[in-house]
């Protein structure tokens, strides 16, 4: 599976992005697709997820209620709809997919979110 993200920039407190991420090479029915972050000087984390097939979905608490996770079955596309943006979101954006584990990775984008 190949992996492209896009849709980063810098924006203000208080704004709004949309991430993409296009998706080829393969199927992915049964696998699920996800969200990570790493901003400087931390460790990567979570922050959501959907699966493929049903479209359920899980958020990181520090996300929950401001950032919703879709994808579009017909395009392979994964998106990242964040709204309400704080410094604190500001890191470089991975999408990712797999099955058990998430064993493919798209490049980074960044997203920077002033104050």
């Amino acid at each position: 599976v190949q992996l492209q993200a896009s849709g980063g920039g810098l924006v203000q407190a208080g704004g709004s992005l949309r991430l993409s991420c296009a998706a080829s090479g393969r199927t992915l029915s049964g696998y699920r697709m996800g969200w990570f972050r790493q901003a400087p000087l931390k460790e990567r984390e979570f922050v959501a997820h959907i699966l493929w097939s049903g479209g359920s979905t899980v958020y990181a608490d520090s996300v929950k209620g401001r950032f919703t996770i879709s994808r579009d079955s017909a395009k392979n596309m994964v998106y990242l709809k964040m709204n309400s943006l704080k410094p604190e979101d500001t890191a470089v954006y991975y999408c990712a997919a797999g099955t058990s584990t998430f064993e493919y990775w798209g490049q980074g984008t960044q997203v920077t979110v002033s104050s």
